[in-house]
């Protein structure tokens, strides 16, 4: 059973703060090893399993990209 609620947020971080959680993604990646982040007070666990996609969007005078990670719950 699932315990945790759904929620849907967007933490902003200072480049340098982005930057060393990127790196950390990528080493965990290279390495085939889970990835452990705390977002919003929150500790995630990314398996290894996970998908990655990178997703562009623009609309008006704004442009947006994500860089997606996406698994589903064992």
């Amino acid at each position: 059973m699932n315990d945790k609620t759904d929620r849907d947020i967007e933490k902003s971080y200072p480049t340098a703060d982005f930057i060393a959680k990127l790196r950390r993604l990528a080493d965990c990646l290279e390495k085939g090893q889970q990835f452990e982040i705390s977002i919003a007070g929150e500790r995630i666990y990314v398996p290894v399993r996970a998908t990655y996609s990178i997703e562009h969007e623009r609309e008006k005078n704004e442009e947006e990209i994500e860089f997606q990670i996406k698994w589903t719950k064992e």
